[in-house]
């Protein structure tokens, strides 16, 4: 096997690892994953999440984890600790909501 082809492959599998990782993260929370985070003092907050760092749920044409496109995207949702999530401090003077919101959104 010349070097070339190993170098190769090897450039191959690392981007279709890439690409499997990329699509698990954007995978859906199932049913007991997101029973599992409230069981454990979770709450859902929206409007809290960094750009690509929500846990679920970002509005319409997108999938769910890691597809938020805005910082503090108001249809996009992240798990913070129960009871934290309309007391957060964030820049603007913004607030978390247990229910999704219409500021923040993309264009």
């Amino acid at each position: 096997m010349s070097m070339k082809y190993t170098i190769s492959a090897a450039t191959l599998a690392g981007a279709v690892a890439t690409a499997l990782s990329s699509m698990a993260i954007a995978a859906p929370l199932t049913e007991a994953q997101v029973k599992a985070a409230m069981d454990a003092g979770k709450e859902k907050c929206f409007g809290v999440a960094l750009k690509g760092q929500n846990d679920c749920k970002a509005g319409p044409g997108t999938t769910c984890q890691a597809t938020s496109t805005v910082d503090y995207q108001g249809n996009a949702w992240k798990f913070v600790d129960s009871g934290t999530c309309m007391t957060m401090e964030l820049p603007g003077g913004r607030k978390g909501s247990p229910e999704e919101l219409s500021r923040d959104l993309p264009s």
